[in-house]
């Protein structure tokens, strides 16, 4: 099997069927409304719904409450959540009970011991994906989905029960590379298939996709 791509923060019907048409794997659904890329229940449901046969369809929510996480699952076209807040091991482990949903975590890696950190999610969450942490004092940072990256050479040897993916400014140019360095079995991008903060290119996407597919 080859690299799993996923494509986030789509919020328009354009890029959410330009990343079905060209294979994505997974698509992101962003719920938290400080993001430019915020859907509510009800956009999600019109953009999901018409691609119930095609990628894994995955909620990012950030320190949900149980409020939230119910009209998540409630929308009937969520597949799997994914947490990308401060979420510990057992509050994983309490969506996925309330959810039925499996459930994957984002970690915030800057050095070694945040990658380490995966070890507590490890049998828990169901993925864990590794986003780079925002530099002190970015404007405007968001949990994720800031276009920048971490060191990549930290997930060399990396050893996990549970599937992995690699997040935090990949784009088409740099993904081969990150591949090859990291051994991903799974990739995510969002701003790097984007012209513009929460504006996705579908040209962008498709390159993104073939890019990934390129390295086999």
């Amino acid at each position: 099997m080859g690299v799993l791509v996923k494509i986030c923060g789509l919020n328009d019907q354009a890029s959410m069927l330009a990343s079905v048409e060209a294979g994505a794997d997974m698509i992101g659904l962003v719920f938290y409304p400080p993001s430019p890329r915020a859907v509510t229940p009800e956009r999600a449901i019109e953009l999901a719904a018409s691609v119930t046969d095609g990628p894994v369809r995955v909620a990012l929510a950030v320190d949900p409450d149980n409020r939230l996480v119910s009209e998540i699952a409630a929308t009937g076209v969520i597949d799997m959540i994914q947490l990308h807040g401060h979420e510990t091991p057992t509050r994983v482990s309490e969506i996925k009970a309330r959810t039925g949903l499996p459930v994957m975590k984002a970690l915030r890696i800057a050095t070694a011991p945040d990658v380490a950190g995966a070890a507590h999610y490890d049998g828990v969450a169901d993925y864990v994906l590794f986003d780079a942490k925002a530099p002190k004092g970015m404007a405007g940072a968001l949990p994720g989905g800031n276009g920048v990256r971490f060191d990549w050479s930290l997930m060399v040897g990396l050893r996990l029960e549970t599937p992995w993916m690699l997040s935090g400014g990949l784009d088409a140019d740099n993904v081969a590379q990150a591949i090859s360095l990291t051994a991903a079995p799974a990739v995510d991008a969002s701003s790097g298939v984007e012209d513009s903060l929460g504006v996705k290119n579908p040209a962008k996407i498709r390159a993104f996709v073939e890019a990934v597919r390129a390295v086999g």
